[in-house]
């Protein structure tokens, strides 16, 4: 099967090392591309550089070179992005579709993450403002390929999102919306941790003429106390000597086949082996899954 058209992406933060959760959605993003002789981009979503590790980025790029992962193209920064970022934000505020918001996390702690739009008509100043995008009240919708059908109400269950803040860093939402148009990117696999970022994502690539991709979320890899596996709790980054056996045991978190001798063999021969039988129809439907059981 070869489908050329087909364009995936594996975006990393470098707020820390990857860790075994990364090696899942790299994987399942990697061999969703590669089975159907599709490209597979790397882009570091490094917008926040108060939380970003020191060496995280270059720590990423050899782990997915020790891992036997091969991309396409250069890697992308977010930080070398600014520019288009802010020309999209420009052309939302200055069509009233976004507005200057001074609301202090203290005044919206009770609202419990929905915005209430306090600031939606007020026409304040741009300084010492984040910027939010005014959502319809309407539902949205898609069906992922692995966790079915999911529903979002963007007014009731979201309000006003961010799209820069007060910092004046730009937000997730406006630039994955950005980068994936500019990318071409077809199909977006990841965690299932960005599921209900999903509908946000559509209302932004409806209202700038974006083509919206097909998604793909693989469950979260969550420790025992319920937290997921990730660089703010510690876990344990990719070890080089390790590659063969953390690749064979994400292949069956992800309810794939493995050979059956491949203990000698390298990540790249391992890859390539995973590639030609890849069956994402088999990925676990669930949005979690216990990494104490991931033996």
């Amino acid at each position: 099967m070869n489908n050329p058209d087909y364009i995936g992406r594996f975006a990393p933060t470098p707020s820390g090392y990857l860790h075994f959760g990364s090696l899942v959605a790299a994987l399942a993003s990697y061999l969703d591309a590669r089975a159907v002789g599709g490209r597979w981009l790397v882009r570091m979503e490094d917008l926040d550089p108060p939380r970003e590790m020191p060496g995280a980025q270059a720590a990423i790029m050899t782990s997915l070179e020790n891992y036997g992962f091969e991309w396409d193209g250069e890697l992308v920064r977010q930080s070398e992005r600014h520019e288009h970022y802010q020309h999209v934000l420009e052309s939302l505020f200055n069509q009233g579709l976004a507005y200057a918001c001074t609301c202090s996390r203290k005044e919206l702690e009770t609202y419990q993450g929905v915005y209430p739009g306090f600031c939606r008509n007020l026409g304040k100043p741009l300084d010492n403002a984040a910027i939010r995008l005014r959502v319809p009240e309407l539902s949205y919708h898609f069906t992922d390929r692995v966790q079915g059908e999911f529903r979002q109400h963007l007014g009731r269950e979201v309000g006003d999102m961010v799209i820069r803040r007060r910092d004046s860093l730009y937000a997730y939402q406006l630039a994955v919306v950005i980068d994936d148009a500019w990318q071409g990117i077809t199909d977006v696999v990841r965690g299932a941790d960005l599921l209900d970022s999903t509908p946000r994502q559509l209302y932004l690539q409806e209202l700038l003429g974006f083509a919206q991709p097909r998604y793909l979320h693989v469950p979260l890899i969550i420790q025992p106390d319920g937290h997921k596996l990730g660089k703010s709790y510690r876990s344990p980054p990719l070890q080089a000597e390790q590659a063969t056996a953390q690749l064979l045991r994400a292949m069956r978190t992800l309810g794939q086949a493995t050979p059956d001798d491949a203990t000698g063999s390298s990540p790249g021969e391992l890859l390539k082996w995973a590639t030609q039988h890849w069956d994402s129809s088999l990925i676990p439907r669930k949005l979690t899954l216990a990494e104490a059981h991931l033996r």
